[in-house]
């Protein structure tokens, strides 16, 4: 199994930004909270998603992209969950993710609680196909 995270993972698209916050649905798992929306994508993967740091938050760039380095990093290791799930249902999803912890958390807790945060996701589409 792939578990690389490459560019096309990467969602650039303004326009489709745009839509994820328009269509107002989120799944929280704290430190996280991941806005979504199903969409057409550029790339033939199944999901493309933004990693966000805040500013607020985290004052030095450097502590934000080291949290968007660990995040993406859990994302990497838990993304077959995501993928199976969309690849049998043939859709494609947009994703925004913000971590919101003040303070930076290790990264075995991270990979648990993205872990959790995807099977929270996948229940949700489940709560919506039904």
């Amino acid at each position: 199994m792939d578990q690389s995270l490459g560019k096309e993972y990467k969602l650039c698209s303004q326009k489709i930004i745009q839509q994820i916050f328009e269509a107002k649905r989120s799944v929280k798992q704290f430190p996280f909270v991941l806005n979504y929306c199903f969409s057409e994508l550029p790339s033939e993967k199944s999901f493309q998603i933004v990693i966000a740091a805040p500013k607020r938050i985290f004052r030095k760039a450097h502590d934000r992209n080291r949290i968007k380095r660990l995040c993406r990093e859990t994302i990497r290791k838990n993304k077959y969950i995501l993928e199976d799930y969309l690849s049998e249902n043939k859709k494609q999803l947009a994703l925004f993710f913000v971590y919101t912890n003040k303070e930076e958390m290790d990264y075995e807790v991270l990979l648990k609680k993205t872990e959790t945060l995807f099977k929270k996701l996948i229940t949700e589409f489940s709560k919506l196909d039904a």
